[in-house]
């Protein structure tokens, strides 16, 4: 077990996460603000927009670029500014840095050099989200951004299926259509929120059911940036699928092709018991099987 002792040694290099606004440049602290200053660089996820902020609040710390596609060879530069006793300041492109951006490889390298990494409270859009959707909070599950591949989806929003708590996700609003279609086929017809522009200008609230999220993604022009709130299962739901749990460890497709080779099940068959047992829909399930 490793002890960090955040504030002892302030001469030793040290790793800030500063959480950034989601929207409104207003939403940085005071502390947030002082730590920019103070850092000896600051690793943006886009040096371009993480210009605008410093603009914003008269920062003139020098930024180096940190992101995805250069994570690796980036996060070794940073680590050497660290172990030479420098202040770095990890930001992304808005809210917590490692949610849902990348950093995660940068704070687990630091750790393992045993150099303190230092988070501060700020702005986060799932919490945000939540906390105003008029859902039960707690428990919650936070799981981010859903797989762009619509057969990944399909499998992370069956694992979804069985939480009993209240869950959030992010959205794009090129894939939110279909994204709220396979969460009424699989789900069912759940309570949601869907949050969008959060903190911004034309910040929306729009609380319902999952088929009335549906027939407003039909009607309206879809904009901006969403964070979706979705109603946990119930305890019955749960229970129900707790008779099932032979099967629970099986994708659908494993699902449907066990019935077909132990029981002789002719494919339609097969599906339509699994669609009974999963309490899907037999087109979902075919879809899944068939990779659709």
């Amino acid at each position: 077990m490793h002890s960090q002792k955040s504030f002892k040694n302030d001469n030793e290099g040290k790793l800030y996460l500063v959480p950034t606004p989601i929207g409104n440049l207003e939403d940085m602290t005071f502390r947030a603000v002082r730590i920019l200053k103070e850092a000896d660089v600051i690793a943006a996820e886009d040096t371009r927009n993480t210009k605008k902020l410093c603009h914003y609040y008269d920062i003139c710390t020098p930024l180096t670029s940190y992101h995805e596609h250069n994570k690796d060879k980036s996060g070794e530069r940073l680590l050497e500014r660290l172990q030479k006793g420098e202040k770095v300041a990890l930001v992304s492109d808005a809210g917590m840095p490692t949610i849902s951006d990348p950093g995660y490889e940068l704070v687990a390298a630091t750790l393992k050099a045993q150099i303190s990494v230092i988070p501060l409270p700020g702005a986060n859009a799932g919490l945000t989200a939540l906390t105003a959707s008029g859902l039960p909070t707690q428990p919650y599950y936070f799981y981010g951004f859903l797989n762009r591949n619509k057969k990944e989806k399909r499998k992370a929003l069956t694992y979804l299926q069985k939480q009993t708590a209240t869950f959030i996700l992010y959205e794009s609003p090129y894939r939110l259509k279909e994204t709220l279609q396979l969460a009424y086929d699989i789900l069912g017809n759940r309570r949601i929120t869907i949050c969008r522009e959060l903190s911004k200008k034309f910040e929306e609230f729009l609380r319902g059911d999952i088929e009335s999220a549906l027939q407003w993604v039909e009607e309206e022009e879809i904009r901006g940036e969403f964070c979706l709130i979705i109603e946990g299962t119930s305890a019955t739901e749960e229970e129900k699928d707790s008779k099932n749990e032979w099967w629970s460890h099986l994708t659908i497709e494993e699902h449907v092709q066990y019935y077909i080779e132990q029981n002789n099940m002719i494919g339609k068959e097969a599906i339509k018991q699994v669609a009974k047992e999963r309490n899907l829909t037999k087109r979902t399930v075919y879809q899944a099987y068939h990779n659709l």
